[in-house]
Formats: structure tokens, sequence, C-alpha cells
């Protein structure tokens, strides 16, 4: 009879804490280099009528799920008019879990990418970053996931579609974080 009572007090009370540890271990990922969560010229596109300079920004991200044998960043556009598909602005995979970060221009530059990692194809049609470029007059977000996988690499290369990267990482996530960014471009 005791430990009937006992037993459901021990319960709520191991609940209880189970939201505070959940919370104080959740993983996070940031994106520097932004003015109130907006792209900005630096990382803006340079070409389809958009005037930026393309450089990838630095990406962090703490608090990797325990298990985790590589990450994958993408950087995805759901506002796209593209009939829902979206547009992925960049994708690096193969990143070494030891990693907490993407430097700012690492993009195309072997020596500041994590070794192992591999940007694969954009719908840019290129294996680098492409910066924000919505219709004029159109705010889109861009949602930044740092995706932690229980497999130490995809079988993926630099031209490899988004789609397929998606097809590899399919039922191999073990978490992700998601940041959105936006960006507003002028009507002319």
């Amino acid at each position: 009879m005791k430990l009937n009572g006992l037993l459901p007090a021990f319960c709520t009370a191991l609940l209880a804490t189970v939201p505070a540890v959940a919370v104080a271990n959740s993983f996070t990922v940031k994106v520097d280099g932004l003015n109130r969560g907006q792209f900005g010229y630096e990382q803006v596109y340079g070409r389809f009528g958009c005037h930026g300079e393309s450089v990838a920004p630095r990406i962090s991200w703490s608090r990797v799920p325990t298990g985790t044998k590589s990450i994958v960043i993408t950087i995805h556009d759901p506002d796209a008019p593209t009939g829902g598909l979206g547009w992925t602005h960049w994708q690096v995979a193969n990143i070494p879990p030891s990693q907490t970060s993407i430097e700012k221009g690492a993009s195309g530059n072997a020596r500041v990418l994590p070794i192992g990692a591999i940007e694969t194809l954009t719908d840019f049609g290129a294996s680098a970053y492409g910066g924000p470029c919505p219709p004029q007059g159109e705010s889109h977000r861009y949602i930044v996931t740092v995706s932690a996988l229980a497999v130490s690499s995809l079988d993926v290369k630099a031209d490899s579609s988004p789609a397929l990267v998606a097809y590899q990482m399919h039922g191999k996530i073990i978490g992700q974080a998601r940041y959105v960014a936006r960006y507003h471009r002028s009507a002319e």
C-alpha cells in the first residue's frame, strides 16, 4: 500500500524535472552578421538582378545531440516561387561532429571549410553559397538548419542535388536546430 502511494509522487517529481533538463540541453544554431535577423548586402546574391557580395555568413551551433557522427548545414527559402519546392541556397555535408561552426566566407575556400566537409549543389546550379535574392518587392524566409546525423558521412559529392542529400539524410537525423533569417528585396 505504501509503495502505491509513493510511486505516483515519485513519477510526478521525475516528470517535473524532465522539461528543465530538455530545455537546458537544447540543440541551437546562430547566424552571425545579420541585422535583427535580416540578411544584408554582404550575404545577398550578386546576380539575377540582386546586387550583393554573396558571402556565406558564419554559422555556429551548440549542444549537439549525443551520438552525433556528422553535421549537415542547409539554407533553404520555402517562399521561393517554385510551386512549393522552395530554393536551396547552400548545403554543406559531412561536417565532423567536433566542429561547432563554419566561418564567414568559407564557401568555395577549402582552407576554411572543415576537413572532410563537402559543399553540394544548390538550386543556383553551383556547389557554393548563393545568397538571398527574392523577386522584387518580396520578403522571404531563409531557414538555416543544422542537422545532427547518426552516420559519419553521407554518400554525396559536389554535384549531388539537394534532393539527393535529403534522401541520404532520411532516417539518419537525430536532431535539428533551426534559425529563420529574412530578406526583403525592394521594388526597384
